[in-house]
C-alpha cells in the first residue's frame, strides 16, 4: 500500500502512528503544539493527542533535552524538536555529555529512548544560525545514534525506528526537501535504521552522500550518464553507525569513490568515509578517494549559499578528476 506525500507529511505521519502504538511516546519542542512547528512537521497532532503528549516547551533547548532525558529514563519514549540546527548547541552539553553517555555511566542498566529532531542544511534563503551541518559533532560523540533521511518513504520509516530504539538518536531532517514529494510504502520499512540504500546502480565510480544531497547526486549521475558514464549513488542514511559492509561492496563494484555531502570538508563525514575505504579498499581502488562539500568558513548571507553548497557542477568535476586517473 503506497501514497504520495511530501517528507514534512511523511514525517508527519510517522509520528503520528508512533503516537498512536506506544502511549510512552511524547513530543516536545518550541511552538510544536498549536502551530505544528515552524515546518508543520507536527500539525494537528496536539488537537488529536493533547497538550500533555504533545507539549509546547519553554525557548530553552538545554532545558527541554534536559527534562527529555529524565522522561526517558522513567521509561517515556520523548522526541524533541529543535526547531533549526543553529539552536542546538545551548542543549549540545547536554546531548553529548549526559544522554550519549548514560548508558556507559551505568554499565548497560539504563537505557535513553528518545529521539532529538534537528532540520538541518541550507537551501531555503534563511538568517544566521538557520542553515548549519552539525551532524559530525554528533557523529563524533560515541553513544549517539545519528541518521538523516533523503527522501519521505525514509522519513516515514526512519522517525519511527528512531522512537523504536533504546538508544538516543540524534534525527537528522534536511529542511531543504521538506517539500519534495515521493512515494511511501506504508507497509513495511524498507530497510534498518542504519543500513545504507544504493539508490543507482552503476560501475565506474560511487557518489556517496546522504539527507539534502541525495537528489543532487541522483541528478549528476544522470548528467553523467548522458556522457556514458556509469555512476553509482549510494545514500549513507546512517552516519553513526556507518554501513562499513555498503559501503566496502560499492567501492569493490565501481573502483572509485567521491563523498558528498553539504558540511564544511575539514573533518566532516567525508573524512571518515574516505578514511575507512582507503583502510578497507586499498587494493580495489582505482583513484583516490575525492571529497565534495562546503568550503571551511562560517554558512554565508543567504545570497551567496549557491556559491557555498555542492552543486551539480561541482559533483561532476569531481567524477571528471576521479575518471581521470
Amino acid at each position: 500500500m503506497g501514497e504520495t506525500m511530501t517528507m514534512a507529511k511523511a514525517l508527519n505521519a510517522g509520528l503520528r502512528r508512533a503516537l498512536e502504538a506506544d502511549p510512552k511516546v511524547l513530543l516536545a519542542g518550541e511552538d510544536i503544539g498549536k502551530l505544528g512547528g515552524v515546518f508543520r512537521i507536527t500539525e494537528h497532532l496536539q488537537r488529536d493527542f493533547g497538550p500533555e503528549r504533545v507539549v509546547d516547551s519553554p525557548l530553552a533547548e538545554s532545558g527541554i533535552v534536559g527534562t527529555s532525558l529524565g522522561l526517558a529514563l522513567r521509561g517515556y519514549r520523548p522526541v524533541v524538536e529543535i526547531q533549526f540546527d543553529g539552536f542546538v548547541y545551548p542543549a549540545f552539553d547536554q546531548i553529548v555529555s549526559q544522554v550519549s553517555r548514560m548508558r556507559f555511566r551505568s554499565m548497560g542498566r539504563l537505557s535513553v529512548p528518545m529521539v532529538i529532531r534537528i532540520p538541518y542544511g541550507g537551501s531555503i534563503g534563511a538568517i544566521e544560525h538557520h542553515s548549519e551541518s552539525p551532524e559530525a559533532y554528533f557523529a563524533h560523540t560515541p553513544g549517539l545514534v545519528v541518521v538523516t533521511p533523503g527522501t519521505p518513504l525514509d522519513a516515514y520509516w526512519m522517525i519511527q525506528q528512531a522512537i523504536a530504539s533504546d538508544d538516543p538518536v540524534v534525527f537528522l531532517e534536511p529542511k531543504r526537501r521538506y517539500h519534495e514529494k515521493g512515494e511511501v510504502d506504508l507497509t513495511e520499512p524498507p530497510l534498518a535504521l542504519d543500513a545504507a540504500r544504493v539508490v543507482l546502480q552503476g560501475g565506474d565510480a560511487t557518489l556517496f552522500t546522504y539527507g539534502p544531497l541525495v537528489k543532487t547526486c541522483v541528478e549528476a549521475a544522470l548528467a553523467a550518464s548522458a556522457e556514458g558514464r556509469s555512476i553509482e549513488v549510494v545514500d549513507l542514511r546512517s552516519l553513526s553507525p556507518l554501513d562499513d559492509a555498503a559501503i566496502r561492496a560499492s567501492v569493490e563494484r565501481t573502483g572509485r569513490a567521491i563523498v558528498v555531502h553539504e558540511a564544511v570538508r575539514t573533518l566532516g563525514i567525508g573524512a571518515e568515509v574516505a578514511a575507512r575505504i582507503q583502510e578497507g579498499c586499498f587494493y580495489t581502488l582505482e583513484a583516490p578517494v575525492l571529497r565534495v562539500a562546503a568550503y571551511d568558513m562560517p554558512y554565508p548571507p543567504s545570497k551567496v549559499e549557491s556559491a557555498y553548497l555542492p552543486d551539480l557542477d561541482r559533483i561532476l568535476d569531481a567524477v571528471d578528476r576521479s575518471l581521470a586517473y
